[in-house]
This record gives C-alpha cells, sequence and structure tokens, in this order.
C-alpha cells in the first residue's frame, strides 16, 4: 500500500528489493538514516517472501501454505518499516497489469551460492519479463523522483534469484524513467556492498559465546556483494540508526532469529542475528554501497550519518 508523503524531486531515495526483510538486511540503516533526516523514503517490494523458510515452531504452520506466509510477512515487513522510520511502501506487482509476482524460490548451488531450483511456481518475479516489471517501477520512479535509488548489485548479493531479477528489473526502470518529457533522470544509482575485510572482522566478532544451535560463519565463502574495501563509495555510520535497524531485523520473525547488540560500539560490529541457516552474521558498523556505472554521488541530498568517498 502507498501512503501519501510528501516529496522532494531532489532528496528522495527509493529502495528496491525482492522479498520482505531484504530491505533490512541489505539497506536497513540506508533507509533508517534518510527517514530520520526527514527526507522522502520509499520502499518498493517486488515479492511477499511466499517460498521463504519459517523460523522456529510458533510460526511453522506457516511454512508450506504460500498464501498464508506471504499475507504473514506482509505484516512483518509494514512493522518492520515503521521501525526504520518508512512511511511509503509500494508492493510492485499492485502498481498495474495483473498480479501477484510471487518468490521464485532458490536452491543452494553452492556454499553461499543460490541458484533457481527445478521447482518454480507459476508468476515467478525471477521469470517475469523484465521490461513489463521495469516499467511498473520506471512508474514508481517518475512519481517519487528520488535522487538516489538502492537495490542489489548484479549477482543479487549471493545469486538468489529474485535478487538478481530485482537488480535488472531495476536498472532498466532507470533507464525507462528517464524517457519522454515527464521523465526523470535519477541522478544517483547504489548497489548495496560489504566490506570484505570488514566483513570478516565482524564475523569473527560474533563468533563466540554463540547459543546452541547457532554457527560462526567466520572462514565460510563471502557472498557476492562483498568487495575490497577500495571499492567500497558510499558508507553509512550504523550507531546513530542501530536501535531502529535491530527493531525492524527483530520485526521480521519468521526469516531471522538471534538478534542481539554486542557490548561497547566501538567495534566493526554492533550486533549479531541468523537467518534459517543458523549462521550468525553481524551487524557491522557500517553499510557499504557502490556506485553503478554512469551515476554520480556529486549533490546536496546525502544526509549526515552517509559518508561519500
Amino acid at each position: 500500500m502507498t501512503q501519501g508523503v510528501e516529496r522532494s524531486p531532489s532528496t528522495g531515495l527509493l529502495a528496491v528489493h525482492a522479498h520482505p526483510d531484504d530491505e533490512t538486511l541489505s539497506t536497513g540503516a540506508l533507509l533508517a538514516t534518510w527517514a530520520a533526516a526527514g527526507l522522502p523514503t520509499t520502499v518498493v517490494t517486488c515479492t511477499r517472501g511466499e517460498r521463504g523458510e519459517v523460523i522456529g515452531r510458533r510460526l511453522a504452520h506457516l511454512a508450506g501454505d504460500p498464501a498464508a506466509l506471504a499475507a504473514h510477512r506482509v505484516t512483518e515487513l509494514a512493522a518492520a518499516l515503521a521501525a526504520l522510520g518508512v512511511g511509503d511502501h509500494v508492493m510492485l506487482d499492485e502498481v498495474a497489469g495483473d498480479g501477484p509476482w510471487v518468490d521464485s524460490g532458490m536452491i543452494w548451488q553452492s556454499v553461499g551460492r543460490a541458484a533457481l531450483g527445478a521447482d518454480v511456481p507459476e508468476g515467478a518475479f525471477a521469470l517475469v519479463d523484465v521490461d513489463t516489471a521495469a516499467e511498473r517501477l520506471a512508474r514508481v520512479v517518475r512519481e517519487r523522483r528520488p535522487a538516489v535509488l538502492v537495490t542489489y548489485e548484479p549477482d543479487g548479493g549471493y545469486g538468489h534469484p529474485d535478487h538478481v531479477q530485482a537488480h535488472r528489473v531495476a536498472m532498466r526502470a532507470v533507464e525507462l524513467a528517464g524517457e519522454g518529457a515527464e521523465g526523470w533522470a535519477v541522478p544517483c544509482v547504489l548497489w548495496a556492498a560489504l566490506d570484505a575485510d570488514v566483513l570478516e572482522a565482524g564475523r569473527a566478532a560474533c563468533g563466540a559465546d554463540l547459543a546452541p544451535g547457532l554457527r560462526t560463519a567466520v572462514g565460510k565463502p563471502q557472498p557476492s556483494a562483498a568487495v575490497p574495501g577500495g571499492a567500497v563509495d558510499v558508507r553509512v555510520d550504523v550507531l546513530p540508526v542501530a536501535e531502529q535497524v535491530v527493531g525492524a531485523l527483530g520485526a521480521h520473525t519468521t526469516q531471522v532469529q538471534a538478534v542481539r547488540r554486542l557490548p561497547g560500539s566501538d567495534g566493526v560490529a554492533l550486533g549479531c542475528y541468523a537467518l534459517s541457516d543458523a549462521v550468525v552474521q553481524p551487524i557491522l558498523a557500517a553499510e557499504a554501497y557502490r556506485v553503478a556505472p554512469g551515476s554520480a554521488v556529486e549533490g546536496e541530498w546525502w544526509p549526515a550519518g552517509v559518508r561519500v568517498r
């Protein structure tokens, strides 16, 4: 559901994500920082996460029931966006045309590397025509006229087919949105990233005193979103919005577990969490982003807490 908010053509942020929880896991601090500055902040979600695994016994009945899980995850998303301070949300398949588009599911092709499985549901987002989806998103871009659009890097962070498709759709939508007399050329496109060295240090910080059933991420392959520190163009300080991010992570109860803050605030990791694989990951002290080719970071739209190289 889209909520009416005042929008500026020069200061808005628009984030494009595949499933509920991705907005927090990939861009939570950026969203919270933007919203806390009183700037227009929009999240577009492409599916309702019907094929996600379900953590814990309390909600285990949702597993294997795509419609019920989708309905529940939409409520989790609303709670997470409220925690982040984001008041403008769009489900992409509700913009126009037929729907819904659904979570495509995934398999683990190798350790830390996802791929599309053989059991693909009807309406899977990963198989939707890119231009069809991109035109819908372009309508949102032309309406919101954001200064910054953020999404995944080309490999979707770790290869998830819906993340890869969301990247393709977002980049095509930027092209389409700039066409015509009413077009809007997005000044800056960001791709969510991870500083590879910082990530490994954060994994180590979260590797001690693990609760029963949880596993360390130390030594495991890094995802495709991880890049050398020198390739990071934008960093967001997480500490000023840590409570918002932790609250949003906690809202996604079917997908995220073991959310906790670490003592002290001067390390590379401010906290930890785990997904359904029970591998503990850090809440890093800074979110990292790359600037997409052809984009620019020169502008007056960056709020305090966002550091541009």
